[in-house]
Parts: structure tokens; C-alpha cells; sequence
């Protein structure tokens, strides 16, 4: 979501005659867009902040612009703490941030944007915020509640993409399977999407348990340019936790989704908190044999981490030596399930979209080296012969 929501003001500082530099040294501007689901996310943009005083010194008609989620948390502490901060752009002013390069008056009136060149493998944002209250999670109050995009255009900018080389399109948003415009539902789009000449796949991220419907099922079905792969975050296997995190499922229910999906082909990959403040022995204990139950080909797994402002910050927090030992247990349980989900892969068929003449991604997100060359953005079909780790090797 970050790199899609830089380029998009990326494209804004373009058509007032910004391009691109890898060398802060050359640069003339510098654009720091932020995360603060996790602490450590929000100390490391504004770490770099402070880091930037020295190359503003150096020439002070260099604009340093501070974007994104700890710019809206933050908000107005910033300018006071960073003088030599330029501009402030919270999450939920995207949308305005022409305006504001404009308003603060460091910049020529905006001319024709020039984009990047768009890549074999490009985002599109369809929706920002979030409507959920998780108790642990910060999100909706810097992304501020669901708006979806209108659906003209989000496919006028998907045809444009796929006219500039991209063949496979990610869709983007907070709960992005609760889209809706109108009467176009998050499977209209999928399969609109999927009309689009040169479009070979349609992936998305990070959709909601809740959302999946049995109109999105049939879907994927009818429609095999749908991606079979899913990162689904699942936070904790115990319906005692899930409901004091307010995620709004049971464990039963997202199993029952998970089945749904894997009768479907997805390979499922999620996110798990471990010592949530309320998390029992035997909370924990649900977490793994639902890791077991529900297959999935991956999992990060995160520490919980307070962020100030949630109603779970302020509740005791577990031992520091049992959260440790916890995620320890539930890396190992994960990594083995892992393990054999890519050594059952031996003897498929798959679909891979290439990426380098000798390697891409099938449709389950699953990364195979061949031992021909192909065209880059070609599909091709191949036997998957070896496995060894996360890589899978094919005729």
C-alpha cells in the first residue's frame, strides 16, 4: 500500500519536473513515507527525519516532505520538533496532495504528470480505510474510515497500466474484499478487471475473513486470472481472543472460510499476533493446532506491540520471556508446515508468469526456476520437479 501510495505523489512532484534519483546527495527533494502499524515502523521514518537536518543544512532551498501514517499520528509534533520540515501530509490527505504542493508555494504550477514506467507487476489502490475497531490496531484512525474508489476508475487507470506493460495487477486496500460501488461488487470488479487486454492475473491484498462471500467463490471458479493465493491474517486461533481484539469472526467461522478457499485452490498465507494481553496458555495453544487445521503456506508472525491510542495499550502487558518463548514455538510449528506445503508442490502442473527469463510465480504465489529461457510476461506451463526450500524447480 505504501509503495502504490508513493507512487501515486510520486506523480504529482512529476508533473511539476521531479525524476527520480537514487543518490540523497543529488537530490533536491526527499518524500519519507511512513508506517505506524508497529512501533518500530514509526521510529525508523522519523529516525530518518532527524538524520535529514545535516542534508537540509547543507543546502536549505532542499524540500524534505514527511508523508503517510506516523504523519498523521504525529501530526503537528513534528513541525515543532523538525523545524526544517517542509511540508506534513497525513494517510488520509492523499488524495489533496497536489493542493498542498501547490499551497506551500515551493513549486511551478503542475504540468503534464509523467509516471514511472510501469512495471511487468503493478498495484492498484480500489479503496482506502477501515471500518473495523481491532482493538490492537491504529489503522483506522490515521486511514480514517472505507472509501472506495469509483470502479471507472480504477479500471481506467488498470488499462492504462496493462496498455504500459503490466501483465499482473494487485489490488489494494484495508479490507479490500469489501469494495463496493454501486452495484459493482469486489467480484464484478475482479472480473472486469480480468477483461482487460494483456491483464494475465489479478492478485489482491489484504482482504478480510468477514468479506468473502459466495459470489466471490463462484467467481473464482468461473475465472482462472484470479491469482490462487490469499494472505488472510488470522491474528490468533482462539474465538476468546478474537472477540477481545474485536476482529469480528470466531475461529470456527475463519476456518470454514479457509476451507472454502483451498476447495477453491488458494494457497493461504497469514499474520499472527503472539501475546495479545489477554492471551492464556491455552489461547496459545489454540493458535497452533489452528495453524495446523487451516494449512497455510506461510506465516508472519509479529510479537504484539502497543500503539498508543488503542484500547489495547492499555491492558498489562504479558512477560517479555513468555511472548519470546511463544513466538519461538510458533516460527518452528510454521516453518515445518511450510516446508511440506512447498514439497507437495513435486509432480503439479503449474502456470508461471515470468519475471526473468528463467524464473516467475505461479498463480499461488509460489516462486519456480525453469531451465529454458522465456519471453519476461509470458505464461508458461511447466512440471515441478524439485524442491528445495521456498523455491521450486521445473520443466
Amino acid at each position: 500500500m505504501n509503495e502504490a501510495d508513493s507512487e501515486e505523489m510520486f506523480n504529482h512532484l512529476s508533473a511539476r519536473g521531479g525524476i527520480i534519483t537514487d543518490n540523497l546527495d543529488e537530490a533536491d527533494i526527499v518524500l519519507v513515507n511512513t508506517c505506524t502499524v508497529r512501533e518500530h515502523a514509526e521510529h525508523k521514518g522519523v529516525s530518518f527525519l532527524g538524520r535529514l537536518c545535516k542534508w537540509k543544512r547543507a543546502n536549505p532551498a532542499r524540500i524534505i516532505i514527511f508523508t503517510g501514517c506516523a504523519a498523521e499520528r504525529l501530526g503537528k509534533k513534528l513541525k515543532k520538533r523538525y523545524p526544517y520540515l517542509d511540508i506534513l501530509s497525513g494517510a488520509k490527505n492523499i488524495d489533496n496532495f497536489g493542493r498542498l504542493l501547490d499551497e506551500s508555494r515551493l513549486f511551478l504550477p503542475a504540468g503534464k504528470m509523467h509516471p514511472n514506467p510501469t512495471p511487468l507487476l503493478a498495484y492498484a489502490t480500489i479503496m482506502r480505510g477501515c471500518d473495523f475497531a481491532c482493538t490492537y490496531c491504529i489503522v483506522p484512525s490515521v486511514r480514517g474510515p472505507v472509501r472506495c474508489l469509483p470502479c471507472k476508475d480504477i479500471l481506467a487507470d488498470i488499462e492504462r497500466k496493462a496498455q504500459a506493460g503490466a501483465k499482473e495487477i494487485t489490488l489494494l486496500g484495508q479490507t479490500v474484499n469489501a469494495y463496493k460501488d454501486g452495484d459493482v461488487t469486489f467480484a464484478d470488479l475482479l472480473n472486469r478487471i480480468s477483461e482487460i487486454k494483456g491483464i494475465e492475473r489479478v492478485r489482491f491484498t489484504s482482504p478480510h475473513p468477514i468479506y468473502f462471500t459466495p459470489e466471490f467463490l463462484s467467481a473464482v471458479k468461473h475465472n482462472p486470472k484470479i491469482a490462487r493465493h490469499v494472505h488472510l491474517p488470522v491474528q490468533s486461533g482462539s474465538t476468546k481472543v478474537l472477540r477481545e481484539m474485536k476482529r469480528g469472526y470466531t475461529r470456527e467461522i475463519f476456518l470454514e472460510k479457509t476451507d472454502a478457499l483451498h476447495a477453491c485452490g488458494f494457497n493461504i498465507s497469514t499474520d499472527i499476533i503472539v501475546g495479545f494481553p489477554t492471551e492464556t496458555q491455552e489461547d496459545f495453544e489454540q493458535t497452533l493446532s489452528l495453524v495446523e487445521r487451516a494449512g497455510f503456506l506461510a506465516a508472519y508472525c509479529f510479537k504484539y506491540s502497543p500503539r498508543q491510542g488503542t484500547p489495547a495499550a492499555q491492558m498489562p502487558l504479558l512477560a517479555q520471556n513468555i511472548l519470546e518463548e511463544r513466538l519461538d514455538i510458533l516460527l518452528n510449528r510454521v516453518r515445518g508446515l511450510s516446508d511440506n506445503a512447498y514439497r507437495a508442490q513435486v509432480g503439479s502442473t503449474q502456470a508461471v508468469l515470468m519475471e526473468t527469463p528463467h524464473k516467475g510465480r505461479t498463480s499461488g504465489n509460489l516462486w519456480v526456476q525453469t531451465q529454458n529461457a522465456y519471453d519476461v510476461g509470458s505464461v508458461v506451463n511447466v512440471v515441478i520437479e524439485q524442491c528445495e526450500g521456498t523455491l521450486l524447480f521445473a520443466r
